[in-house]
């Protein structure tokens, strides 16, 4: 119950910001070393092109039909805004520090999709495509994606840059300059690439971070 309280008042707030247009919440978007657990609410910045991992509740017009994933520039957009959640049957909870290797999910916030991914192929460079799927209650394997952090980094850290490699298909979550034209006008393609690249390379952005467990 107090994470469903947790995550409903910060849904709300999201949205309440959204619609007056105020900056969304960023209690750690000027505090480098801050760590990341699992709980907490975040925005992912593709390191190249600035552009933040973003959904919203438009399908794609091929492949999969699925919820599109794009990157997109405005950095105040609420669409922007994902829950690391943990697998499920982990044994880790609210609060624990991630560390790298581990296997985690990404909830989009204003939907309540899981970053997904599959053998369909990606609308522009046919990639494997990357899409938004299933609900609180419906996630499967397609929802997993392994945390690599690059350097000596033992825990995720907000300063640290990561790759995520979906566990099914082994497909890093990548972006690039390409966009669309039409329904996501200005927005890049986000797409799974198999071969480690820089256009792989993510840095946690704005957010609000849970604090660490204490270990007993």
């Amino acid at each position: 119950m107090a994470i469903a309280s947790f995550l409903l008042a910060l849904f709300l707030f999201l949205n309440l910001d959204a619609e007056q247009g105020a900056a969304a919440p960023n209690s750690a978007s000027k505090s480098e070393g801050v760590e990341i657990t699992y709980g907490s609410v975040l925005k992912l910045m593709h390191e190249r092109t600035k552009f933040r991992l973003h959904s919203h509740d438009v399908p794609y017009g091929s492949g999969s039909g699925q919820q599109s994933v794009t990157g997109f520039s405005n950095v105040d957009d609420a669409n922007s805004y994902w829950n690391i959640r943990a697998v499920p049957d982990s044994s880790d909870k609210q609060g624990d520090a991630i560390t790298s290797g581990a296997v985690i999910r990404l909830q989009h916030m204003k939907t309540r999709k899981w970053l997904h991914s599959h053998l369909h192929a990606s609308p522009i460079s046919g990639n494997l495509e990357v899409s938004c799927f299933g609900s609180d209650s419906d996630s499967d394997t397609g929802d997993h994606w392994k945390l690599e952090i690059e350097g000596s980094g033992k825990t995720w850290k907000q300063d640290q840059r990561i790759r995520l490699r979906h566990v099914d298909t082994g497909g890093y979550l990548h972006s690039h300059d390409k966009k669309y034209t039409r329904i996501a006008g200005g927005q890049q393609e986000v797409c799974g690439v198999r071969e480690k690249k820089p256009d792989n390379v993510w840095v946690a952005a704005e957010g609000v971070y849970l604090p660490v467990n204490e270990k007993k």
